[in-house]
């Protein structure tokens, strides 16, 4: 252990408070002694023993209060990612961030033209997109989160509907801010890399009144990079986030929190996968050659550079939290959020009709024609008030951690319609020239669009009961009551609306409201005071047009009011062992989780739709997280997946009975050393297994795009260096051996986006 240094400091007056204290406590000590005969005194040996519980990997607990116990005595997966880790890897983004747990990511670019501009995030099977919350209340809105004020991130899979009311069918993500403390400090870092990298951030933390535990936080960050191995693409964007906090040393504690974050991006409609592997060309009986032609560069944008997509996010949150007792606290958070966003994409569909090949064997005059100008322009608002309390009291020989809470919420989301996208310019296939300007482009709001908003009142109650020393009882249910309304306005056309003049505003309205219950029940038995093992059974609903808000009078949508909501119910059993004095930490887990109520049409009236669907995913999932040996770190995670349609249609595109956009193995890993003289090394490997991709319609139909991606692994890895005690320079490169891959296909697999190339990044921290 390194020895203890000494600084000094001014004394403060809590200090001198002390000083007086222990002086006055001392005089008859030292009055005694003086008129005691010297003599020899023996000195009783002291001894001082304490366990380090976490490091810079691994976490004690969750960040949400309503997870009590410690993780080793948490009977469900949760994987929590550290902000050390996070910094290792120069990760800068949550998508980035979430690589580092199996089987999670991006992995679905979008269809009907779009592409995902946000954290369009894929968990066991299904978009998680709509779960995910920041201290604890939802984060809406199609934003690309910034880890620049991010404290931990805690992945929690199985179904959350008793946690966080509805949401996605496999788990949610919640991202723990960074908030003021009792400490002066300064951390600062400048980055540079490839694609044109150009990154500063701060994190200033001061410490104002130690008497009344006064402390303010400032955290702000610029960024203005393109994007490896894309032309053209960019990620530009800058935010700052102040939090002041009162009586941080007190029994009653209140912090106030603001986050702005602008964005000016340039987005991504991705590349056209003709050349890759189960590609057959849409043509194949007049020109079987396109099944056969090259691929094109994955660094070929085939945008404009009128798009643009541009976003703009406010968060204001007041955290009121008092003590009443030591076994007694309560909470409350209050949060004000809005998010808008404006984006133009020019994107394209590589059918036949849109791929022109005037002549045949010279590649380098077919061209593409782009026909899917599209245009989003939304606003997401959130209204939130959340009052916990938690107590812990014992009956008889049974100890109690209860949690008790109401949540009122309010959430709005406002997209509108438009005319004036102008007509694209049909491009090169191989050669796109983004500059070719875009005819008639004149955007302006037609009166198109939709407004939806849902009010919900929630209760919840937890309880976690211990018997003796070794048995846990954990159970929780939540009622969630909602009211939504919804309208939307459709210029009719000649199909749509025959007895309408075209371009007549049609409206729609939707007002369906619901009670939704969800619990969880769960055993846990500790063999030892550092293991566990565990079985726990939770559910999960969501409504229809619970994750977007956009209600449909469709006959075959899920969106449609009329249906029931999709019901989710998950069963998992698992272990969990804290090694070396609970350093390092090891889990196993193995669950199935069912979703049922899915549309499906019927076999011989294809006019009716009913809810006899149903999705199943089971698998095993194992990771290991902390410190090995002293300056040796690792994080790394496991999971294999079993994912099916165990009634009604499939939705491959291949046909195989699987759930899209789901890799039956993952793997994640990353590891560091520091050596004796200062230097620190480490990296990282991840694998993916091969994606199903979605089908548009039938899965028998024969399809000339690949139906899958291939699996991948890549390498990354890092160095870092103390230059002083106040300077460290840190090399991370990414994709070591330059392994092309797909990162996310789309629905009709016409689209993909390429994988990042090697690359590297340098960053230089500092730190007072």
């Amino acid at each position: 252990m390194a020895p203890i240094k000494s600084r000094k400091h001014t004394q403060s007056r809590f200090n001198q408070h002390v000083s007086t204290a222990l002086a006055a406590m001392l005089l008859p000590v030292a009055a005694h002694a003086a008129d005691a005969p010297a003599k020899p005194q023996a000195l009783q040996e002291v001894t001082v023993v304490g366990n380090k519980t976490s490091n810079d990997f691994k976490a004690d607990k969750a960040a949400s209060v309503k997870y009590t116990e410690a993780l080793i005595n948490t009977p469900q997966s949760i994987t929590v990612i550290k902000r050390e880790l996070i910094e290792q890897q120069g990760a800068v983004t949550l998508t980035e961030a979430l690589q580092n747990t199996p089987g999670v990511g991006t992995f679905f670019l979008g269809e009907n033209g779009n592409t995902n501009t946000g954290d369009a995030v894929y968990m066991r099977g299904f978009d998680t997109s709509g779960s995910i919350y920041v201290d604890g209340v939802r984060d809406v809105g199609s934003i690309s989160r910034d880890t620049f004020n991010i404290e931990q991130i805690d992945v929690l899979k199985g179904p959350a509907g008793t946690d966080s009311g509805r949401g996605a069918p496999t788990g949610s993500i919640n991202l723990a801010s960074k908030q003021a403390n009792q400490e002066d400090a300064f951390y600062s870092s400048v980055s540079v890399g490839s694609g044109s990298k150009k990154r500063a951030s701060a994190d200033w933390n001061k410490l104002i009144d130690s008497n009344t535990g006064t402390a303010f936080r400032l955290n702000v960050m610029d960024q203005d990079s393109g994007v490896a191995g894309r032309h053209e693409v960019k990620n530009k964007r800058w935010a700052i986030a102040p939090t002041i906090s009162f009586g941080l040393n007190g029994a009653t504690r209140a912090h106030l929190s603001y986050l702005h974050v602008k964005q000016d991006n340039v987005p991504d409609g991705g590349v056209p996968t003709i050349g890759f592997p189960g590609y057959g060309g849409p043509d194949p009986v007049a020109r079987p050659f396109l099944g056969k032609a090259p691929m094109v560069d994955p660094s070929n944008f085939y945008g404009a550079q009128t798009d643009f997509n541009k976003v703009t996010a406010d968060m204001l949150t007041i955290r009121l939290e008092h003590d009443f007792a030591p076994t007694l606290k309560l909470q409350n958070t209050s949060r004000y959020g809005k998010t808008k966003q404006d984006y133009l994409l020019t994107s394209f569909m590589g059918s036949a009709e849109n791929l022109k090949t005037p002549l045949a064997g010279d590649p380098s005059t077919w061209l593409l024609v782009r026909t899917l100008p599209t245009v989003k322009d939304q606003e997401n608002q959130i209204l939130t008030n959340q009052t916990t309390v938690t107590a812990q009291f014992d009956t008889g020989a049974v100890k109690h951690s209860l949690v008790a809470g109401l949540e009122l919420t309010h959430e709005k989301q406002t997209n509108y319609g438009y005319v004036g996208t102008g007509t694209l310019p049909t491009v090169s296939l191989y050669r796109p020239d983004s500059n070719a300007p875009v005819a008639g482009l004149n955007l302006r709001r037609s009166g198109a669009g939709s407004e939806g908003s849902t009010s919900t009142q929630s209760l919840y109650l937890f309880d976690t009961l211990k018997v003796g020393e070794q048995w846990q009882f954990n159970g929780g249910v939540r009622v969630d009551h909602f009211n939504t309304s919804y309208t939307s306005l459709a210029l009719s056309t000649e199909k749509s609306h025959p007895k309408l003049p075209v371009g007549t505003l049609v409206p729609t309205s939707f007002s369906p409201s619901d009670t939704l219950v969800n619990g969880k029940l769960a055993a846990l038995y500790k063999p030892t005071p550092d293991s566990s093992v565990y079985a726990m059974i939770a559910t999960s609903k969501q409504p229809p047009g619970g994750a977007n808000f956009a209600l449909s009078a469709s006959a075959n949508s899920a969106a449609n009011p009329k249906f029931d909501p999709q019901a989710t119910t998950t069963k998992e059993i698992g272990a969990k062992f804290d090694f070396l004095k609970q350093k390092l930490s090891l889990t196993a887990a193995l669950y199935r989780t069912d979703v049922k109520n899915e549309v499906e049409q019927d076999a011989t009236d294809l006019n009716a739709y009913y809810q006899t669907g149903k999705k199943r995913v089971q698998g095993l999932e194992i990771g290991i997280t902390g410190e090995i040996m002293r300056n040796w770190l690792v994080s790394a995670g496991y999971t294999r997946m079993d994912t099916s349609v165990e009634s009604g249609k499939i939705v491959t595109a291949s046909g195989a009975n699987n759930l899209s956009y789901t890799p039956k193995q993952a793997f994640t890993s990353w590891t560091s050393y520091t050596l004796p003289f200062g230097l620190k090394v480490g990296g990282g490997a991840r694998f993916v297994d091969a994606l199903m991709r979605g089908t548009d319609g039938p899965a028998d139909k024969p399809t000339p795009t690949p139906t899958k991606t291939e699996s991948y692994w890549v390498f990354d890895a890092m160095a870092s260096y103390s230059v002083s005690k106040n300077v460290d320079l840190q090399l991370n490169v990414y994709n070591l051996a330059n392994k092309a891959y797909v990162g996310a296909i789309n629905k009709s697999g016409y689209r993909y986006t390429p994988g990042t190339p090697r690359s590297a990044s340098l960053t230089a921290n500092f730190k007072f």
